[in-house]
C-alpha cells in the first residue's frame, strides 16, 4: 500500500470508499437512520471530492493493488476533515497509516496541533493515537458523535541517557551504567 496525493481521476473510487466506510463501519454513529445517512453521505460525491483538491488542503488516497482503499484530508491549519477506509481493509493498519500521513503533512506545514471531530466508531482509535477530547460532541449530521479532539505534533526529544523523560529499557540500562561509572570515579 502507498499513500499519495489525490488527483481528480480518483474521485469516483474515493467516494465509493468513503460512502461504504460510513454506511458499513459507522453504524454506531448513524444507527441505520436513513435521514442521518442521507445528510452524512450528501457531500461524498465525485464533484465535491474534486473540489477538495485545492490549495489549503492535502487530500490523500491510500492505494493497494491499483485500487483506492482509503481517503484522508487535512487543511493547512491542521484540521483533519476526512479519514475513511474501505471495510475490506479494516484492522490492517490502513487508517493508522493514513492518519500518520496526514499528521506528516501538518508537520511539513509547521502545524503544531492537529484537530478533528471523531465519530463514535473511531473514538477509541483516535484516543489510542494520542488525541484528547477537547469538548462535547457536536452531533454532526444528526449523529450521536462528532467528538472534538486535538493532538500536539510537537517533536518529542530523542531517547537518550541524559533525557529522564523518555526512558526505554536500553536507555535505563545505559543510565545505570553511567551512574555506576561516575560513582566509581569519585
Amino acid at each position: 500500500m502507498r499513500i499519495r496525493d489525490a488527483v481528480p481521476e480518483d474521485a469516483a473510487a474515493a467516494c465509493q470508499v468513503m460512502r461504504r466506510s460510513i454506511a458499513e463501519l459507522c453504524v454506531a454513529d448513524h444507527r441505520n437512520d436513513p435521514a442521518i445517512l442521507q445528510r452524512w453521505l450528501g457531500n461524498k460525491t465525485p464533484e465535491i471530492f474534486k473540489s477538495w483538491i485545492r490549495p489549503g488542503n492535502s487530500l490523500l488516497v491510500a492505494v493497494e493493488d491499483n485500487r483506492i482503499v482509503a481517503a484522508g484530508c487535512i487543511t493547512d491549519a491542521g484540521e483533519i476533515t476526512l479519514n475513511y477506509i474501505s471495510p475490506d481493509v479494516r484492522f490492517r493498519g490502513v487508517s493508522s497509516a493514513m492518519l500518520g500521513a496526514l499528521e506528516g503533512r501538518a508537520r511539513e506545514q509547521g502545524v503544531e496541533l492537529c484537530t478533528l471531530a471523531s465519530t463514535e466508531t473511531a473514538r477509541r482509535f483516535h484516543l489510542a493515537g494520542g488525541y484528547q477530547e477537547i469538548g462535547s460532541p457536536d452531533h454532526r449530521f444528526g449523529t450521536a458523535s462528532g467528538y472534538p479532539m486535538s493532538k500536539s505534533l510537537l517533536v518529542t526529544p530523542p531517547v537518550t541517557a541524559r533525557n529522564p523523560f523518555r526512558r526505554g529499557r536500553e536507555t535505563m540500562a545505559r543510565s545505570r551504567l553511567e551512574r555506576s561509572s561516575f560513582a566509581s570515579e569519585d
